[in-house]
């Protein structure tokens, strides 16, 4: 898939998660696959520019080719300014959330709420195209709700303003996470487009990434939640759509190193203090779904500093690999 000069390959997209996709965890998800991970959205407001949080959000030094970074608002003469600031510092592409559908930014009309306004869409993203010289993409959902499935028109006007590549996510904004995604509206929205579409929703094995790009036609799919704690799987749905072969599972081992250069990553890049609390989120998403789910969180969560974060993940990875149960491993 070619987006502007930048070539993606694999296929493979880590989508942007607000809290989720900061630089440790875009640097690992691009080591273990990812064709390209999009920066957590960062907001178009400037007076937070110079806050601990923006600071982090816009930190791309040492970040691979090519750097996504997200911006929310609802101004357009604000959101092409925050456009170039973010160009100014690194990123090579800029992409415009208008599909979050957190009822804090809705509140504030930016993210999908921006789906009820399609003029206020047309302007934002002419805005955004006419202030940089990157490549310009977009991510929607198909609409505000059952009632309001708008995303072909928003396509049409994001497609005719210079938007260069479209992200959809196949769900409405009062539906949040709820539901099953709609493949066949991003299918109707990609046969009438001629720019890049890439599918989001529910895509959570290579199986179902292969089953989705079939079904949609689409040039490339994002994944989103099943990355969190498992960003191997990436890689896995590279690999699968490149061969038809499937990978197995990473081993114990191989998910105890994944997990202690994730927590080191963090330390470094947060401070001592905040990186051993932002891990936290991450160790609870290593262990979802995994039998030893309570007794590992029980373990690690009682950890003050990053040597004993380390130590206590490292010594219960170890006790797993020797054979011990979880319960042994906890007491």
């Amino acid at each position: 898939m070619q987006i502007g000069p930048h070539r993606i390959e694999p296929k493979v997209i880590l989508a942007p998660m607000a809290g989720v996709t900061d630089k440790p965890f875009r640097l690992l998800c691009k080591r273990l696959g990812a064709g390209l991970a999009v920066s957590e959205m960062t907001t178009s407001d400037p007076r937070f520019w110079t806050t601990a949080k923006s600071l982090h959000r816009m930190d791309h030094v040492g970040e691979p080719d090519p750097v996504s970074v997200q911006i929310a608002g609802t101004v357009p003469a604000v959101m092409a300014d925050a456009a170039r600031f973010n160009v100014d510092h690194g990123a090579q592409l800029i992409d415009i959330n208008m599909g979050c559908p957190a009822k804090k930014v809705c509140n504030a009309w930016a993210g999908s709420a921006l789906m009820r306004e399609p003029d206020l869409v047309a302007r934002i993203v002419e805005a955004v195209v006419n202030a940089v010289d990157v490549p310009v993409t977009l991510k929607i959902r198909t609409g505000w709700d059952a009632d309001h499935r708008n995303a072909p028109e928003i396509a049409r006007i994001a497609e005719d303003a210079g938007i260069q590549a479209l992200a959809i996510h196949g769900r409405t904004r009062d539906q949040q996470y709820n539901g099953i995604a709609e493949y066949d509206t991003i299918a109707a929205i990609k046969a009438m487009l001629r720019i890049p579409v890439i599918a989001n929703g529910d895509i959570d094995s290579p199986e179902k990434a292969r089953l989705v790009l079939d079904a949609t036609g689409c040039d490339a799919v994002m994944i989103g939640r099943a990355a969190q704690g498992r960003p191997w799987i990436l890689g896995r749905i590279a690999h699968y759509l490149a061969t038809g072969e499937s990978l197995p599972e990473p081993s114990l081992q191989d998910i105890r190193d994944i997990l202690l250069g994730h927590l080191e990553h963090l330390h470094a890049f947060y401070g001592e203090v905040s990186g051993v609390r932002i891990a936290r989120k991450h160790l609870g998403w290593y262990a979802k779904d995994r039998p030893e789910n309570a007794a590992f969180r029980a373990v690690v969560n009682r950890a003050q500093t990053a040597d004993e974060q380390l130590r206590l993940t490292r010594d219960y990875f170890d006790t797993l690999v020797a054979g011990i149960s979880p319960e042994l491993a906890a007491a």
